[in-house]
């Protein structure tokens, strides 16, 4: 183990009014300091590093300028704020993120009010801090609002909404574009920094009102065409017309990384600001950790790592993922049928579609954060006869409802949606756990929907899906590793709404959907043991359900309990619709759904999570039994 990193002047900032204390000079130690704190902090819990690193000196320079929380401070997406995290009061407990009972690894006003606004999903920030400038105006307050958006976050079509309305609202807004892949435009070195302190200064800002003042006596035609003019010139100088044109008065590229520029700027943008500002700032992802900058791809998440060597821990080794098994059989399909097409919503390795887009590289589409421009998109394709996979997160295609609606559903289009992160995912916590997706989806008319129960049924599921052409079908299946069952050399066609019963019995049926058909296996050995005689199916479908088996399990048994991975409103909703309907309630059948708990879960041991939904073999255990009015110890003894 490495030793704690030597903080002197770190050790003097407990919350911002600390930091605006220091002198100027010695900002930058402080940086240095805060970057090994972050360092050490992550290796010891892993998280998100990369995007961190890469904002150090601009989180320094923010709350150095601004007079945070008064100031309101917004971090988009949230995973960049671990450093906002340790200047604002939580530096003693950094080392618990992401854990049960710690710190969320993401924005959370809850947790302090340094966090005006929780964030996890992307591209939200300037729609909320307009919201909250607007509020301040309302009120006749006078605070400044920051909202801080980057890594990605641009490529979405809801910033630029907000920005729309805010350069049409003219409100007092600060937009920092957070550039940390260069996508936009590098800065030029002391020029660049010259030329902003200049655009950002009270000489020019004043200039340039006097110029308005002049050229509004010429009338308004002549004084928006000059105002124009001017504006353009100097967005071809600084590479800003695009943000001009939405109403902002754009400053930069600057280096992010270089305080002696930050600091002046965002001073000068603090005290003359009038209307929505833009600064577009440029940083490095990793900076200053040598593995990181080499590889910002494998370090924007990292497991526990080794400072010294940047080696991750790896985990033990098991089944493969479920996100490689997707990738690997879909690939398969994609080789044996070239109408097959990918698209991912920026997250390429997340989905495995990095080895989709290794194999078939003109067949594979990241969008960028675009959820909603993906299904549309794939909609598109369907249209004209081709196979999109639109391979999106559960918590991520709740940003594409409509379009899943309108452009997909209404229209029978037969996109499929690999649903990755359905059910509970850890150390993310509540903002990306898939707990609706089922819900959500089952109650679309002509979809069809599928749960995988191992890695050996997703296979089934990506050929299933792949062959299928009526409409649109979606299968879903949780992070993490397989269960370590025998695997098909490809993956066969499933009869659309049939289910498989793997124990028969007489009294209790377990009837799952989706991968808590392992712990219904081991929960069968103890009721059988308890003489209890159980049945395990495996429903595969919520929609069409198996209306066959379903009656089946009803009349044949006394207890039915229904196990899924997903919130109400799901899978067992579709079961008790179905036996309220047909009247197979009226005869004493006891019906018992396991779901995920009607709350937002907070970040744990995702065994622990299972354990306290009663979703592990234990609390399906313990439901047939109450179900039966016995207990545990009673049904042993």
């Amino acid at each position: 183990m490495t030793q704690p990193p030597k903080t002197p002047l770190l050790d003097k900032v407990r919350i911002p009014a600390d930091l605006r204390a220091l002198p100027e000079g010695e900002l930058r130690q402080v940086a240095d300091e805060l970057r090994a704190e972050l360092i050490d902090a992550v290796s010891h819990t892993g998280g998100h590093l990369g995007a961190g690193l890469g904002v150090v000196e601009l989180t320094v320079a923010l709350h150095y300028v601004f007079d945070t929380p008064g100031d309101r401070l917004i971090w988009d997406v949230g995973h960049q704020a671990y450093p906002h995290k340790i200047l604002t009061g939580r530096r003693d407990r950094i080392r618990t993120l992401r854990m049960e009972g710690g710190l969320s690894g993401f924005t959370r006003r809850a947790e302090s009010e340094y966090d005006p606004f929780g964030a996890a999903h992307s591209s939200t920030s300037i729609s909320a801090g307009l919201g909250m400038a607007v509020a301040r105006d309302l009120k006749g307050g006078r605070n400044n609002v920051i909202a801080v958006i980057g890594d990605g976050a641009m490529s979405a079509g809801m910033a630029y909404e907000a920005m729309n309305n805010a350069g049409a609202l003219d409100a007092r807004l600060i937009v920092i574009l957070n550039d940390n892949d260069m996508s936009i435009a590098p800065p030029s070195g002391a020029m660049s920094a010259y030329l902003a302190r200049l655009a950002s200064g009270r000489a020019y800002m004043g200039f340039r009102d006097i110029g308005k003042k002049l050229t509004s006596y010429l009338g308004k035609r002549v004084d928006r065409a000059v105002t124009r003019a001017v504006e353009h010139a100097r967005g071809y100088v600084t590479g800003g017309t695009m943000f001009e044109e939405l109403g902002f008065y754009h400053i930069g590229p600057i280096d992010g990384h270089n305080l002696d520029h930050l600091v002046p700027v965002l001073k000068n943008v603090r005290d003359n600001r009038d209307g929505p500002v833009l600064i577009h700032v440029v940083t490095q992802k990793g900076k200053g950790y040598a593995p990181a900058e080499a590889a910002s791809d494998k370090y924007h998440g990292v497991n526990r790592f080794d400072v010294i060597t940047g080696a991750q821990a790896k985990a033990p080794a098991n089944a493969p993922s479920y996100t490689k098994i997707f990738a690997e059989s879909l690939i398969q399909e994609a080789e044996r049928d070239d109408r097959i097409v990918a698209i991912t919503a920026a997250m390429p390795s997340g989905t495995g579609l990095d080895l989709f887009g290794e194999a078939f590289p003109s067949r594979t589409f990241d969008v960028g954060i675009a959820e909603q421009h993906a299904v549309t998109f794939a909609a598109g394709l369907a249209a004209e006869g081709l196979k999109p996979f639109a391979a999106i997160y559960s918590t991520f295609l709740q940003r594409a409802y409509d379009q899943v609606v309108h452009d997909v559903a209404i229209q029978k289009l037969p996109v499929r949606f690999p649903i990755d992160r359905a059910g509970f995912v850890g150390a993310d916590g509540a903002t990306h756990c898939g707990a609706f997706d089922t819900t959500y989806l089952a109650s679309l008319p002509g979809f069809v929907i599928m749960a995988a129960a191992d890695e050996a049924e997703l296979r089934h599921m990506v050929r299933t899906a792949a062959d299928y052409d009526e409409g649109p079908i979606a299968f879903r299946y949780p992070r993490g590793n397989g269960v370590g069952v025998d695997m098909p050399e490809r993956g066969s066609f499933l009869e659309i709404g049939k289910g498989r019963v793997l124990r028969e019995g007489s009294k209790v049926a377990l009837l799952s959907f989706g991968t808590r058909l392992a712990d219904c296996l081991l929960a069968v050995e103890e009721l059988n043991a308890s003489g209890l005689s159980t049945t395990v199916a495996d429903a595969r479908f919520a929609k069409p359900l198996d209306e066959a088996l379903v009656r089946r399990l009803a009349a044949g048994h006394e207890v039915l309990i229904t196990v899924e991975e997903n919130a109400i409103g799901g899978f067992a909703s579709q079961v008790l619709h179905f036996l309220a309907r047909e009247g197979l309630l009226e005869h004493g059948l006891k019906v018992r759904p396991l779901i995920l708990p009607d709350a937002f879960t907070d970040h744990a041991k995702p065994e622990k999570m299972y354990a306290d939904a009663g979703l592990d073999s234990a609390g399906i255990v313990k439901t047939v039994f109450g179900a039966l009015g016995r207990t545990v110890r009673s049904a042993s003894a």
